[in-house]
């Protein structure tokens, strides 16, 4: 029984594979993708430069990249890439659009601190010595006759006499102080507590002059008073070698301004009329 033979289909043809076709297809399209990312690098160094000129040319190469991926049957991937290029077109124009960051201010400039400290001054001058104070002014003819004699005796005492003393009194035969001088001779010293109108006579300068040598045994003899002496007085005075000390020369010597009275003429005094 024969075999029935199926005719064969016109009309239909088995495509053949094609290796320059395909090569060539491979090389265009490696050509694409290189002159594709080419194009986006100079866009984007552009758009840092010229924003807006790039983002149109961007936005002219999606549309047609679009144009071209809509011819392709696949037209969910052609949908997706060209939503993906927009997007990606964006973010280039925002990107170029946005405003730089301020930068920040440069630190001021702080002076390092000086490790150099002065070093405080080898010799500092010492404050000048406070020499001797000065007495203070005694009131003399404020005092009491006691007093008097006391105060003369002091200045005794302060001038090189430490045993000078106070004998006056009822029948001290006109000895009021007595001591002995640096060089050793006695002292004896007759205080007169007179008002200034109260001069000191010649009367009391030869009562005094009959004892102090005589009775008291004086080397040196001197009249102090709180007044003046008479001429006749200086003159008996002067014969007697008795020193006779006023008020002012008194003012003087406890001043430390005076010659002591030991050390003093007579005639060295002043007269007053």
């Amino acid at each position: 029984m024969p075999i029935p033979m199926r005719g064969r289909v016109r009309g239909s043809r088995r495509s053949t594979f094609d290796v320059r076709r395909t090569a060539l297809g491979f090389v265009l399209l490696a050509v694409l993708v290189c002159g594709v990312g080419l194009t986006l690098r100079t866009a984007l160094a552009s758009a840092e430069r010229h924003p807006v000129p790039a983002a149109a040319v961007l936005v002219v190469l999606v549309t047609g990249a679009v144009a071209v991926l809509r011819r392709r049957r696949n037209r969910r991937a052609a949908a997706r890439g060209a939503v993906a290029a927009v997007e990606t077109a964006y973010e280039v124009v925002d990107a170029a659009l946005a405003e730089p960051a301020p930068a920040e201010p440069a630190p001021a400039y702080e002076p390092a601190p000086s490790a150099y400290e002065p070093a405080p001054p080898a010799y500092e001058p010492a404050p000048p010595a406070a020499g001797p104070a000065a007495p203070e002014p005694v009131d003399w003819e404020a005092m009491d006759p006691y007093d008097f004699e006391e105060a003369v005796a002091a200045l005794c005492r302060r001038d090189g006499c430490p045993d000078a003393e106070v004998v006056g009194g009822a029948g001290d035969l006109g000895a009021d102080v007595v001591a002995t001088t640096p060089d050793g001779r006695r002292l004896v010293v007759q205080c007169k507590r007179y008002t200034a109108e109260n001069k000191v006579g010649s009367q009391d300068l030869q009562r005094f002059g009959g004892t102090c040598y005589a009775v008291h045994g004086a080397s040196t003899a001197v009249v102090v008073t709180t007044s003046t002496f008479t001429e006749p007085a200086l003159e008996y005075a002067a014969q007697c070698g008795i020193v006779c000390v006023d008020l002012a020369g008194l003012t003087a010597w406890g001043e430390d301004g005076a010659p002591l009275p030991w050390h003093t003429r007579p005639a060295a005094l002043p007269v007053e009329g």
